[in-house]
């Protein structure tokens, strides 16, 4: 049988282990309250309290921790019991499975001269010998919280680790040295001093105790502050310095001196105990500010213009003031009176959060296209500062501000009216008179200005306001709608994707034409590649011989593909990158005359139905009728409104009588599309144009023209919006009855359709007398008509015979 001690031997490690342990546990539960008043008095200490505390606080605050300390020892020992090696075996036997120490260390009570009992027990025993064998230290339980429940043992150690990071732990060894009041011995001892030199926290230099300074020599940077303190017998230590520049100087035997440092020289404490150095102030530099390569502006009109910045110790604020170069301005037109005062534009410099910003290289980027400065001589300066107040300014730099660039003739002029306003408000009747130019338009002829309507009305509702007088407040609004106006003409709704790809090549040939930056280039390609695809999208569903069948002109026979037509625009957008301008010129020339003449066969069928006596066709026609009504009576009150009318009356019920017609078509239920989603919209459309007629006869009959003309806008372009959905449900119900067999012309053959949308007469007659297209299309064969109309009339080599036709025709629409 094995002996007890030659099982435990194994479980010696662990079993010192734990024992450590215990002790660790009972030293902290007996004495925590000891050591943290320990390590509260050296956080004290070295925070320096007792050096900024009178004599005698200081005595009575070491007096109460050294008493406070004594307490907490005597508690500590008369709670503290020595722990055993039995206790650290039992805790370490609590820890195994069966407790198998105690089980070693038992006798067998019964059976000993027993053979079988004996087999038994020993058996036993090896098995609590193996479970021994697997102890393992069982660890100390610190947790003290039970103890000390407001966790003032956490209080001293944050205490004590602020006091390490801000303080000095060399400020302990002054406790020593404080002396007894009332001694004599601190007479016989001779004067004291001490001393901090802090330098500014933007250099992030640690702050130095002067009494620690060994050499002679110290190297400050500018602006340390130095503080000195004087102890014993007024007048027994002097102060002697030239680096402060001070006019206002204490005495020199001053108990308590701080001044700062400005210069270079010699700093000394005369006295018994005295220390001199030769200070050597590091100068702090002035920031420094350059613009950086030149100025440039993206596809969206925000201007970019790069800089470096510096400072020693890392600039803190900059900003960017742009100010009108007067003398560069071209003094044509709006800008030929002189401006009213324009206040610079001041921007923030974009500086980094984290990084070091001792060297900072960043771009400016901003937009300023609505300011009156954009498009205009202006100079940049850029201004930086640091922690010390200090700044500087870089040379300015003479620039033509960037801005949005409007490629639509129209939206150009409304943006240049809108600044010549901002210039000086003095320019409003002038701006007044090129408005009534703009949207001034012969009786019964559509104006090509204008590819919508209700923006030329919006527009029109500008010129009596700006006939009063402005305030700084109603010339920001006027500014602000005209702004808005220019965006819509510039970016505006199109109903038709053939005329979102006339509006694309239009925009790019002027911006080639003018020399616009690569952003702009490669925004205006997407948008013509985005037209593009949408006109030959649109075009290939009216053709069911598919989208990459080649398309003809009716010039020259000329053909074209739509990969070609990729290619054609692939190789425009690398001519431009190139910078071959003149060959990027020609080869759009060429586009676009490929793009005019070219013919997309139509499919059978296509846009029929439409007034062709289908269902809802007369509703159609009465609401085209009413369109134009509506339009008519919206150039009248126009009119009246210039020549200062008294109309509004006979207006206002012409205006009624527009909304009754309105409400009739709705209640007659002969719209097209009732019940499906494009009716529906129709229908909502038609009650949108009701409420504003409304409230334009609302307007009239209160004698606010100009309000009135809002409204009609609103009117129109509800009514717009309404035929259009009214036209696509018509054609979807075709569609449908196409598809189930139907017949939708049973009055003859269908055949070509002229210009107007009829189907063509028999013989040699030129069209039938058929009802001509209904629906958006109508307005865009017209409008096209018109066009070509105009420019055949403006060909000087056809005859004067047919050119005198053409301009009856006009004289005529």
């Amino acid at each position: 049988m094995a002996k007890p001690d030659e099982a435990l031997k194994r479980i010696e490690t662990p079993l010192r282990l734990t024992l450590l342990g215990l002790w660790a546990e009972r030293l902290a539960r007996g004495f925590w309250p000891l050591w943290s008043l320990v390590i509260l008095s050296v956080a004290l200490a070295s925070f320096g309290l007792q050096d900024s505390l009178p004599l005698e606080a200081s005595w009575f605050l070491m007096v109460s921790l050294a008493g406070s300390a004594l307490w907490a020892l005597i508690h500590g020992l008369r709670g503290f019991r020595r722990p055993t090696r039995a206790e650290a075996l039992i805790r370490l036997d609590s820890r195994l499975q069966g407790r198998p120490i105690a089980a070693l260390l038992d006798t067998l009570a019964l059976g000993d001269t027993d053979p079988a009992t004996q087999a038994l027990w020993a058996a036993h025993r090896a098995r609590m010998a193996e479970r021994a064998a697997k102890a393992r230290a069982v660890e100390p339980d610190l947790r003290l919280a039970s103890r000390d429940p407001y966790a003032l043992r956490y209080m001293a150690l944050t205490l004590l680790a602020v006091a390490l990071l801000f303080g000095s732990v060399w400020r302990v060894a002054s406790v020593s040295s404080l002396p007894t009041p009332g001694s004599e011995a601190q007479a016989a001892a001779g004067p004291a001093w001490e001393g901090w030199a802090e330098p500014p926290a933007y250099t992030r230099k640690p702050a130095l105790y002067l009494r620690d300074q060994a050499e002679e020599a110290l190297l400050l940077p500018q602006g340390t502050k130095l503080r000195l303190r004087f102890y014993g017998a007024p007048g027994a230590l002097i102060l002697a310095e030239t680096v402060s520049g001070r006019t206002d100087v204490p005495p020199a035997s001053a108990m308590q001196q701080e001044f700062t440092v400005t210069s270079s020289g010699r700093l000394a404490i005369q006295g018994t105990g005295g220390r001199e150095w030769l200070v050597t102030m590091i100068p702090d530099a002035a920031p420094a500010i350059a613009t950086a390569g030149s100025i440039d502006r993206d596809g969206q009109g925000r201007f970019r213009q790069p800089f470096t910045a510096s400072d020693d110790y890392g600039v803190t604020k900059g900003e960017v003031s742009v100010a009108l170069d007067l003398p560069q301005v071209s003094r044509r037109y709006g800008l030929s009176i002189d401006p009213e005062p324009q206040k610079p534009e001041t921007l923030d410099l974009p500086l980094p959060q984290k990084r070091d910003r001792t060297q900072v290289e960043g771009v400016i980027v901003d937009d300023l296209s609505k300011s009156v400065l954009s498009n205009l001589p202006v100079t940049l300066s850029l201004k930086a500062s640091d922690a010390a107040g200090q700044t500087a300014a870089s040379q300015p730099l003479a620039v033509v501000l960037p801005g949005r660039r409007f490629f639509e003739p129209l939206a150009a002029a409304v943006a240049e009216q809108r600044r010549d306003l901002l210039w000086n408000r003095a320019n409003a009747p002038r701006i007044a008179d090129l408005l009534k130019a703009i949207t001034w338009e012969p009786e019964d002829q559509q104006d090509p200005i204008f590819r919508d309507r209700a923006l030329r009305d919006q527009l029109r509702g500008l010129i009596p306001r700006l006939g009063q007088p402005l305030d700084d407040k109603a010339r920001d609004d006027l500014a602000e709608e005209m702004w808005k106006l220019a965006i819509a003409i510039e970016e505006g709704k199109l109903a038709d994707a053939r005329d979102r790809l006339d509006r694309a090549q239009d925009r790019l040939d002027e911006a080639i034409r003018n020399g616009a930056s690569p952003a702009e280039i490669d925004r205006l390609m997407k948008e013509m590649r985005q037209a593009l695809n949408e006109f030959m999208k649109q075009e290939a569903q009216k053709n069911p011989s598919g989208p990459d069948e080649p398309n003809s002109g009716d010039q020259g026979g000329m053909t074209m593909t739509q990969d070609q037509l990729q290619q054609m625009l692939d190789k425009l957008q690398q001519l431009m990158k190139e910078g071959k301008t003149a060959e990027a010129q020609a080869l759009m020339d060429q586009l676009r005359q490929f793009m005019e003449n070219m013919q997309v066969q139509q499919g059978q069928g296509q846009g029929e139905g439409e007034g062709q006596g289908g269902p809802g066709g007369q509703a159609m026609k009465d609401l085209g009728q009413t369109l134009r009504d509506q339009q008519g009576l919206s150039d009248d009150a126009f009119r009246d409104m210039q020549q200062g009318g008294e109309g509004g009356q006979d207006l206002a019920d012409r205006q009624q009588e527009l909304r009754d017609r309105i409400e009739g078509m709705q209640q007659g239920g002969e719209l097209p599309g009732a019940g499906t989603e494009l009716g529906d919209k129709g229908r909502q459309n038609l009650d949108d144009a009701g409420r504003a007629m409304e409230e334009a006869e609302r307007a009239l009959r209160e004698g606010d023209t100009s309000g009135a003309l809002d409204s009609q806008a609103e009117a129109l372009d509800a009514l717009r919006n309404g035929i259009r959905n009214f036209g696509q449900a018509q054609q979807q119900a075709e569609d449908n009855r196409a598809a189930d067999g139907e017949s939708f012309a049973e009055n003859g053959p269908k055949g070509q359709k002229d210009p107007l949308g009829r189907e063509a007469g028999e013989g040699m007659t030129m069209g039938s007398d058929g009802p001509i297209l209904q629906g958006e299309d109508v307005y865009r064969r017209a409008q096209d008509l018109l066009d070509e109309i105009r420019k055949r009339a403006g060909e000087q080599d056809r005859s004067a015979e047919e050119r005198g036709y053409l301009k009856r025709l006009l004289d005529l629409f």
